[in-house]
């Protein structure tokens, strides 16, 4: 089928994976190594064996027989067969080796050894979203986005999802003149900028979404829509928000000023 598509339709095929960035607690051996480990279990455990033909070699040295094998034949048809890689980059945490002590199991971390944490010295890593470890760290994008880029060399990247969440049951008025989320998308797309200026090779960039809608378990009880969307009304009344505005003037390159001065304005109003 890639073939296919390739060939006679000009299309690509590729994956799309939900990833976040760690960062160490510390700037111990452990730590560093530990961010490592958890970067390994979370994105590298299904990208390495379509561009290497193995899972990546911190999953061998902690799973061992666990991990299925591959023959030199399935190495060779699996190498390689990805045009592009989509990446679902909301945010960063912390890791914290465990290997000596108690790991959550039921977490890609805790497979990998790791404790992960949104706060270090009683300083949280970003601002809150609506869900929880969700932080606000737009600085995360550019060594995410280098990281994959040199990794899996000469494969294009999509930021497949990116976007900032809020709570339904806050008032319609905080729901349209939505600050926070303009200021989140306005700190990712700067830091993605950078990362492309710095050689990254970055093909597109999608915000997670045109309108509120059903989120997950989370149902309508969360909010990232850049159109907001009147759920009790029969037609569905949908309404731009703030950040709609700021982000068309940002793609068509007008007036991106005032509305971020507006958010400015709007924040201090809320401080």
């Amino acid at each position: 089928m890639r073939v296919l598509s390739k060939a006679k339709q000009g299309g690509s095929i590729g994956i799309v994976i939900a990833m976040k960035w760690y960062e160490p607690l510390t700037n111990t051996t452990e730590d560093i190594l530990a961010a490592r480990r958890a970067q390994s279990f979370e994105l590298e455990w299904f990208l390495d064996p379509i561009f290497f033909g193995d899972y990546p070699s911190h999953m061998r040295e902690i799973l061992r027989s666990n991990l299925p094998t591959f023959t030199s034949e399935e190495k060779k048809l699996l190498q390689y067969k990805s045009d592009f890689i989509g990446l679902n980059l909301y945010t960063a945490i912390y890791a914290k080796d465990c290997i000596h002590s108690p790991c959550d199991l039921s977490t890609y971390e805790g497979n990998a050894l790791v404790f992960a944490t949104g706060e270090r010295d009683g300083v949280m890593i970003g601002g809150d979203t609506a869900l929880g470890g969700f932080y606000v760290v737009p600085q995360a994008v550019e060594p995410a986005i280098m990281y994959v880029n040199q990794r899996y060399k000469d494969t294009p990247v999509y930021v497949s999802e990116n976007g900032y969440s809020q709570w339904s049951d806050v008032g319609r008025e905080e729901l349209i003149n939505d600050v926070e989320r303009l200021n989140y998308l306005q700190g990712y797309v700067t830091h993605l900028s950078r990362a492309i200026r710095n050689g990254a090779d970055v093909r597109g960039y999608f915000v997670w979404t045109l309108m509120d809608n059903f989120e997950w378990t989370f149902g309508y009880t969360v909010r990232f829509g850049l159109y907001h969307v009147d759920f009790d009304t029969p037609e569905r009344t949908r309404t731009p928000r703030m950040s709609a505005r700021w982000y068309r003037s940002f793609l068509t390159g007008s007036s991106a000023g005032a509305l971020t001065d507006e958010a400015q304005q709007g924040r201090r109003a809320d401080s």
